[in-house]
């Protein structure tokens, strides 16, 4: 059945004709979002709280100026993504400059116990995505920011590259690293073992990410195809990074805390009377 809920642009259109409700349906329909990216980001939620009103309260002042040139969401976590790195500035434990992100491996690895499924699959669900929480929080802020907006938020990688002021490239370079790493400390959950490189096997993760990024020629592809009929410990590899891949698709939208949505619409309603 097709949705009976009003488009992006429908409720754009309304807002900017100074329908408050359209205004307030639009923000409330992507707040969600906005606050697991700041949660993520920032690892505070006193942090995210104030991410989401900065962000909302950017949006309803520059709404009158968005032409519809990326979609709403790239829109939203651009705004969100300018506050988080005010934050990193701000920050007591952070660097004072926001290239300093750029520093730093990408994950600081520790000893990951062989994790046990249970008999219960919800446990054992549970522990696969705390693990995976975990591996996504451990990504220094330049990777996990990659992999939040491609594989968590759903963005394509030019609208990431849009988000990061990047290239797609360049973006594309830093989610291959951060796939494999997440994959790494999540593995064991998923029954793989974490084992180095044999001699004579490649990169498999490398290439399956970037497969699927649309970046291999068919003729490699079907190297890599050949190399996986031949070889367990490469297949293994790659059916592990598609799960942890499709876990990351998974991670649900929070609620957003009754005292932060309250905060929030306090908040707006205080700018909307100062603008009328």
């Amino acid at each position: 059945m097709p949705s009976t809920q009003p488009s992006d642009q429908t409720l754009i259109d309304a807002a900017k004709a100074g329908d408050r409700n359209a205004l307030e349906a639009l923000l409330q329909r992507y707040q969600g979002s906005v606050w697991r990216f700041g949660m993520k980001m920032c690892k505070d939620p006193e942090d995210a709280k104030d991410i989401l009103q900065e962000t909302l309260i950017a949006a309803t002042r520059t709404l009158p100026g968005f032409r519809g040139k990326s979609a709403v969401s790239t829109w939203l976590y651009t705004i969100a993504r300018s506050f988080c790195i005010k934050r990193h500035r701000k920050g007591k434990l952070e660097p004072d400059r926001v290239d300093s992100m750029e520093d730093g491996p990408v994950m600081e690895l520790h000893a990951v116990p062989d994790a046990k499924l249970g008999p219960e699959e919800q446990v054992a669900g549970r522990q696969v995505s705390d693990l995976l929480e975990d591996a996504i929080g451990q990504l220094a802020p330049m990777y996990r920011e990659v992999l939040l907006l491609r594989d968590v938020e759903g963005l394509s990688a030019p609208e990431v590259a849009q988000v990061l002021g990047l290239s797609t490239e360049a973006v594309k370079s830093r989610l291959h690293r951060a796939r494999v790493a997440v994959r790494q400390r999540v593995a064991p959950a998923l029954g793989t073992l974490v084992e180095p490189p044999r001699s004579g096997c490649p990169d498999v993760l490398t290439l399956l990410s970037r497969h699927l990024e649309g970046e291999l020629r068919p003729e490699a592809c079907e190297e890599i195809e050949r190399h996986l009929e031949s070889c367990p410990r490469c297949t293994g590899e790659c059916d592990s990074l598609r799960r942890t891949l499709a876990l990351c698709r998974t991670v649900p939208i929070p609620v957003v805390p009754k005292d932060v949505q309250d905060s929030v619409r306090d908040a707006l309603a205080k700018v909307l009377r100062s603008e009328a």
